[in-house]
């Protein structure tokens, strides 16, 4: 089998990357028709189908997974064979990051720089929102979680740990006082905390590991809008300390208890040599590694005021 257009196979990665045919042909700079075509086109020449049509986009099937895998494993080749040129001026795509939606706003955002500055060919795409991207799934190159995934073809690593703390407003202490114990947290004060029907990880349902049972009475799918929340006085709130450590209007409560959660770093197991994935991933590992003091503050374990 001989495929004579070798933009059916972008056009296949870019879809299986995006999920979409619209989304594809949008990255691509050209018309959703083109983009179904070449798919159509490369299907009949080797004789498979690629994607399943779901509600969602485009699926990929099993025969589409293992002509991913091979074009990837082209790619690394490729890329293994070419010359040394000097430091980060070889690389160049598409390096797309899954993160959390605090975690990229209030900590990865503040390193691209250094980043697009060492890589200017690299396009970087940082998916920070409620929720991850699969890298098992070809959603997102690399992918920050929070638990070590248990299945899927992919390496987990850990990146860091962090620290979460308590943390109200200075105006909303001065209307409301502090609280002396954590119990009075859930009957004294308004509490500020995730929705628990809509958790995306259960790592999230931090109340449980202050006090059981704890439950908060203003709510939020966003941890951006928990720090708004707990910013403009609406109440005390969880935040990760390299939030509420941030925020000079903010003042921890208890700040000898804390709360500790990891981050882990997945990647699929067949790019994971690729220049551009290796790239974001040193990056990221150098960031946590000199930043520690921010992820993990001094504290002690959870305390006594209980």
């Amino acid at each position: 089998m001989q495929v004579n257009d070798w933009n059916d196979y972008r056009a296949f990665i870019v879809v299986a990357q995006t999920g979409q045919i619209a989304r594809a042909a949008k990255k691509m700079g050209v018309d959703a028709t083109t983009v179904g075509r070449r798919i159509r086109r490369l299907e009949g020449q080797i004789g498979y189908t690629l994607f399943e049509q779901t509600r969602e986009g485009q699926a990929i099937t099993q025969a589409g997974e293992k002509l991913l895998n091979a074009i990837e494993v082209m790619a690394a080749a490729a890329d293994a064979v070419q010359p040394t040129a000097p430091r980060g001026s070889g690389l160049s795509g598409t390096l797309r990051i899954s993160v959390s939606e605090g975690f990229g706003s209030w900590f990865l955002t503040r390193h691209v720089p250094q980043f697009v500055e060492r890589y200017p060919e690299l396009q970087l795409e940082i998916v920070a929102s409620s929720g991850f991207l699969s890298p098992s799934k070809r959603e997102a190159d690399i992918a920050v979680v929070l638990s070590r995934p248990k299945a899927g073809h992919v390496i987990a690593q850990k990146l860091s740990s962090y620290q979460l703390r308590l943390y109200a407003s200075k105006s909303y202490l001065a209307r409301n006082g502090q609280p002396a114990r954590l119990k009075e947290l859930g009957n004294e004060h308004h509490l500020i905390g995730y929705i628990p029907d809509l958790l995306y990880a259960p790592e999230l349902n931090y109340l449980d590991d202050l006090v059981p049972g704890l439950t908060p009475d203003i709510r939020s799918s966003s941890i951006i809008a928990q720090h708004r929340l707990v910013a403009v006085g609406a109440g005390i709130g969880v935040l990760p300390c390299f939030i509420g450590d941030m925020d000079d209007t903010l003042t921890s409560i208890f700040p000898e208890t804390s709360i500790s959660r990891n981050f882990w770093l997945v990647t699929h197991k067949d790019n994971r040599s690729l220049e551009r994935i290796k790239a974001g991933k040193n990056w990221l590992m150098q960031i946590t590694r000199q930043n520690a003091d921010l992820l993990n503050p001094a504290s002690s374990a959870l305390g006594d005021r209980i």
